[in-house]
């Protein structure tokens, strides 16, 4: 993260982390790592987790996948396999 420093928001534990979502996939893709954040409607509809994350390449030695039922989840449980298989992602 060269010259960016003021970019990340200040954590207010009354904001879900979905308006961090934007910052975590341009902080990934400065570390290298290629990153997605889909919603299927087919699979909401059938009642299914309809949020993927899916991330590839940089530091991953294997790419990763996250599905959930919302966005936070989703993203909550992508940070933390992301940090498992060695990537610091910022708070």
């Amino acid at each position: 993260m060269t010259g960016r420093k003021d970019r990340w928001p200040k954590a207010d534990h009354d904001d879900g982390i979905e308006d961090a979502a934007l910052l975590i996939l341009e902080w990934l893709a400065e570390q290298g790592i290629g990153a997605m954040l889909r919603v299927d409607a087919e699979r909401l509809a059938e009642g299914r987790p309809s949020w993927t994350f899916a991330a590839s390449g940089g530091p991953l030695v294997v790419g990763m996948r996250a599905d959930a039922a919302s966005a936070a989840l989703c993203l909550s449980l992508a940070v933390a396999r992301l940090r498992e298989l060695g990537v610091v992602v910022p708070h």
